[in-house]
């Protein structure tokens, strides 16, 4: 960590919680370059040949690993693009801290492009953690376009856990899943879009085996002049079970669009969607104000609870 600057530090801190070098496995990547790695006798982290990213192979059977693969880009006007894959054994629980920081004071743009994909093996327990931020004063936009990938063996569960909050001017975010017999997928996210920012999310599940299950749980909140949309499609092929749920705060002269689409091709599929976007109770402000902070203050303190 010595050779880090206090920019990259924050970054790192906040986006996966490190404060130093992790033990275990970990893949630390700075401006399109590898800056840290180890591999573990359990989780091997190994570099593609023909094109940036890496390959994280975890061994069948392993209990209770971890695994960080951070990205930074802290040069102004640089723009990364990674290929990861992701092989999880079949019986493995593990949990995937990962989640890219930008900084930029420049006019030109920065951001980074993730594509990941996800193979869960039979059985296997995954929980996915990426965080997005971006800090800097100048002009130039910070870009992030995550792709996520997943295929789901039989009685294998993943959580996805995806916070973007602060910062990110321009964010797309896509992520397609195919799930066999009995597997479970749970998708949490959590956006903040302020100033004339914009977000985009944009889920596609195809529940193809018996008693598969999908949960989508979508939290956000939109200040300002920020626009963010949100687009679900759930596929159901079998006796499987879908569920949407996306709620919106809005502020000042925000917008959100919500996109449900469900598309059941058997007649044992049973999928649903809510949606609800509004602004914040005037009587949750009142009984804040009551206790002495000022309406702005307020604002934040619902904002923080409603996104934690």
């Amino acid at each position: 960590m010595n050779k880090l600057t206090s920019i990259d530090k924050e970054l790192l801190a906040q986006i996966a919680d490190l404060h130093k070098i992790p033990e275990g496995s970990y893949n630390i990547r700075k401006d399109g370059e590898l800056f840290a790695r180890n591999s573990s006798s359990d989780i091997e982290i190994v570099s593609k040949k023909n094109k940036p990213g890496i390959d994280i192979i975890v061994k069948s059977g392993v209990k209770n690993k971890s695994v960080h693969i951070p990205v930074i880009v802290a040069k102004s006007g640089f723009k990364d693009i990674v290929y990861n894959d992701f092989y999880i054994g079949n019986n493995a629980e593990v949990t995937i801290v990962a989640g890219c920081g930008i900084h930029n004071n420049s006019s030109k743009e920065s951001g980074h492009d993730g594509i990941h994909s996800f193979h869960i093996g039979k059985n296997a327990k995954v929980t996915y953690i990426e965080k997005h931020l971006a800090l800097g004063n100048g002009s130039g936009g910070k870009i992030l376009n995550p792709v996520t990938k997943i295929t789901m063996e039989k009685s294998s569960f993943f959580e996805i856990q995806t916070i973007q909050l602060g910062g990110v001017s321009y964010s797309n975010r896509n992520t397609v899943a195919s799930l066999k017999d009995n597997a479970e997928l749970v998708i949490k996210e959590k956006i903040l879009t302020t100033d004339n920012q914009e977000a985009k999310t944009n889920f596609k599940v195809n529940l193809l085996g018996k008693n598969c299950k999908c949960n989508v749980i979508s939290r956000s909140v939109a200040k300002d002049n920020s626009r963010q949309i949100f687009k679900s499609n759930l596929i159901g092929k079998a006796e499987c079970f879908g569920r949407v749920e996306c709620d919106a705060i809005l502020l000042g002269n925000a917008s959100v669009k919500s996109i449900p689409e469900i598309d059941a091709q058997s007649v044992d599929a049973s999928l649903n969607h809510e949606a609800t976007v509004g602004k914040i109770a005037g009587e949750q402000l009142l009984k804040l104000m009551t206790l002495g902070l000022n309406e702005k203050e307020a604002e934040e303190v619902i904002i923080k609870g409603y996104l934690r």
